[in-house]
């Protein structure tokens, strides 16, 4: 995998990550499960800025950033049901840990860098969201 590939791959698993984490919070009660609620606040502001700054990644390796999809498949989760919201969210954050661990392989230097950070930032929102410590974040 080339690095612009894995650019791309990545900022197309910030676009799914955004579409689902916007939907769960819309699921989620900012009254009820407060925690929960600035988790998700957080993790949609995180990966926005994430995938903002992937299209430019991809540009300046001369890359057309493949666009969002129309829609993504959701979880099903029940709104009144924190810790089904909790799990499919803890399920982006391994997904987008993944797709950063793909962006570290073939990274260098500072992009190198700010990949690993963002594996290390997945690795903890998934112990916030019950997830467990792994040995290695990101696989």
């Amino acid at each position: 995998m080339t690095y612009l590939d894995a650019l791309q791959a990545t900022l197309a698993g910030e676009h799914a990550a955004m579409f689902v984490v916007g939907y769960l919070g819309g699921q989620t009660s900012q009254s009820g499960s407060p925690d929960l609620y600035d988790a998700l606040r957080d993790s949609y502001t995180t990966h926005r800025g994430r995938r903002d700054l992937l299209v430019d990644l991809v540009r300046g390796a001369g890359g057309d950033p493949v666009a969002a999809a129309a829609s993504y498949d959701l979880p099903a989760v029940r709104p009144d049901d924190p810790a089904s919201i909790a799990a499919a969210a803890l399920a982006v954050e391994q997904a987008c840990g993944a797709t950063y661990g793909y962006l570290v392989a073939s990274a260098t230097g500072d992009q190198r860098g700010w990949a690993i950070d963002a594996v290390l930032d997945s690795a903890l929102r998934e112990l916030a969201l019950g997830g467990g410590p792994r040995a290695f974040p990101g696989r």
